[in-house]
């Protein structure tokens, strides 16, 4: 059976976009930037952490028409299409750095019961966590 989740996908509206805001704000780093010809395959991960990339993908072909494409796009600029959640070891740090780096946030660090939690969104709609857990 499965041993490891290799990949998640977020839609994104303009790739340049994304890699500026999840590598040069966010702190990640690419790991792969390939055309395909069909597609873009560009996905990004945590630094030192390889094995659990993010697709950053268009909406569109192949995989959907165009009338599909454009429902995605209108549900990714109301955050309708799910969250990334990253932790740190320091939410309040974290959040002091981005904010000053102008990534805007939906909520502050908040302590709740598992730790303490944030959230923001990214340049197109989709929902960002990042939590430090308790101990």
């Amino acid at each position: 059976m499965f041993n490891a989740i290799t990949h998640s996908q977020i839609y994104v509206l303009d790739q340049d976009k994304a890699l500026d805001f999840y590598v040069g704000k966010l702190g990640l780093e690419v790991n792969t930037d390939v055309d395909l010809g069909f597609m873009r395959w560009l996905t990004v991960n945590v630094p030192g952490q390889p094995e659990r990339q993010i697709l950053l993908e268009r909406p569109g072909g192949p995989r959907m028409s165009a009338d599909t494409a454009d429902q995605v796009r209108d549900l990714v600029t109301k955050g309708a299409m799910g969250a990334v959640i990253f932790s740190t070891d320091d939410a309040r740090k974290t959040y002091e750095t981005l904010l000053a780096l102008g990534v805007e946030f939906t909520e502050e660090p908040t302590d709740r019961p598992y730790g303490i939690d944030c959230g923001l969104r990214d340049p197109f709609g989709n929902h960002i966590r990042f939590t430090q857990p308790k101990p």
